[in-house]
């Protein structure tokens, strides 16, 4: 598993994880340490460092064949990004077909094209 998807299902599925499956995970893939230096800063072998993290990923995979959240997620981001794009195209052709309405139509388009992720990050609507 590439690192890329490895961190697309911690960030789904890290709270069924135990404390420390979490902590040493979250200082591989989050923080970049190294093995070593996991070791090196918890007192444990890079043989427990590896086999935890090897563990993890092996749970982390079986939690997305049991309920494919990852794939749901995707996909559903995958819609509305289709969604948002047809909107807009009908967007522009209405406005161009109806000028009277460009104002309205132009602010629907920065609606529609508005990025949300702050809004998301902080957990609000």
């Amino acid at each position: 598993m590439n690192k890329i998807s490895f961190m697309r299902l911690w960030d789904i599925y890290n709270g069924l994880l135990t404390p420390t499956q979490q902590e040493l995970t979250n200082l591989y893939f989050n923080l970049d340490l190294t093995v070593s230096e996991i070791a090196d800063e918890k007192g444990i072998t890079r043989q427990a460092v590896s086999e935890c993290l090897k563990n993890c990923q092996k749970q982390l995979e079986e939690y997305e064949q049991k309920l494919n959240f990852a794939e749901i997620n995707a996909e559903s981001g995958l819609k509305t990004s289709f969604q948002t794009t047809d909107a807009v195209r009908w967007a522009e052709e209405f406005k161009t077909a109806h000028p009277e309405f460009t104002e309205d139509i132009e602010r629907l388009i920065q609606i529609l094209k508005k990025d949300y992720s702050k809004q998301i990050a902080e957990g609000n609507n």
